[in-house]
């Protein structure tokens, strides 16, 4: 039983699809451990625009980054790496920053496609899984690390890393931690926990450290759980609910305003904010490999990548 009433619907449209000619149609270890042996012409995630209007993407299984061009009919590799980028954010510096997990926090020249290690363990320990990462206004990082974790073995995290190089892990009992990120006045940050089908909200106080940790809201339904994430001005969150083909816009009280529907396949991964005014929501649906555009009520926040 929901205590809301049915939020308003958002239709979708396609603004780019993965060229026949970057299709891999292959096999890939992340393919053959998470999908089953499938073989993928690709699988996107991790939109994330730069201050030309470039759309930066990454491909998972094939160790790939793209940049699509503003009018999405361009197509450039920027890196090829052989690593399994899952999430991606822009500096402000230009340098961008990639959750990969096999490899942990990867950083990435657009100018030379040279991709180098950025943060690739604590003290001794590997990461499980590093997943999704985002940039607060003062350049604090955060990230998610997965791994295989799930409601069996609630021991994902969330790492801040400072602005000196310390890393703090903030949380160790997640039950699969994916998007995250702050609210408008950077007092808590949201994580998207997948195997949970719920949005926890994780309050983030001046002098360190979190406590108090809950659920902002609960999903239902669909064949996954939140994914990635993406904040408006309003302090409205977009969530994307991979496994069901859509994208639920909460108000910062957690009420239902919109839901953005495919007009693609049910894999709605990631989304981020762009085009005219920051007003349309970019969405990958990552079983066709295409980027679904929709236009929204409020403008998005704007990214540290465009911050002066």
């Amino acid at each position: 039983m929901s205590l809301f009433a049915p939020p308003q619907d958002i239709q979708t449209e396609v603004f780019a699809r993965l060229p026949d000619a970057l299709h891999k149609d292959a096999r890939s270890a992340w393919a053959d451990a998470s999908k089953e042996g499938v073989r993928l012409n690709g699988f996107l995630e991790g939109p994330s625009f730069d201050r030309d209007g470039n759309l930066y993407l990454v491909d998972i299984p094939f160790g790939r980054i793209f940049r699509l061009d503003a009018d999405g009919g361009g197509w450039d590799v920027v890196a090829d790496y052989g690593g399994e980028p899952n999430g991606l954010k822009i500096h402000r510096d230009g340098t961008i920053y990639i959750a990969d997990y096999r490899n942990g926090i990867m950083q990435l020249d657009p100018a030379t496609g040279a991709v180098t290690e950025f943060c690739v363990r604590n003290k001794m320990e590997s990461f499980k899984g590093c997943n999704d990462l985002v940039f607060a206004r003062d350049g604090t990082m955060y990230f998610t690390d997965q791994g295989l974790t799930g409601m069996h073995d609630p021991t994902g995290r969330v790492y801040r890393r400072h602005l000196d190089g310390r890393l703090e892990c903030m949380i160790d009992t997640i039950p699969s931690p994916n998007g995250l990120v702050p609210d408008l006045d950077e007092g808590l940050l949201y994580i998207a926990v997948t195997r949970a089908n719920a949005v926890w909200r994780m309050p983030l106080p001046k002098e360190g450290g979190t406590f108090k940790v809950g659920v902002f809201v609960r999903l239902s339904g669909g064949l996954g759980g939140p994914d990635g994430m993406a904040l408006d001005v309003e302090g409205n969150l977009a969530v994307c609910h991979a496994g069901m083909g859509s994208v639920w816009l909460f108000s910062r009280l957690g009420e239902p305003l919109y839901r953005v529907r495919s007009c693609e396949g049910l894999h709605t991964t990631n989304c981020a904010y762009g085009g005219p005014g920051n007003r349309f929501l970019y969405i990958t649906e990552s079983d066709s490999n295409t980027v679904l555009r929709a236009e929204m009520p409020w403008p998005g926040k704007p990214m540290f990548s465009h911050l002066d």
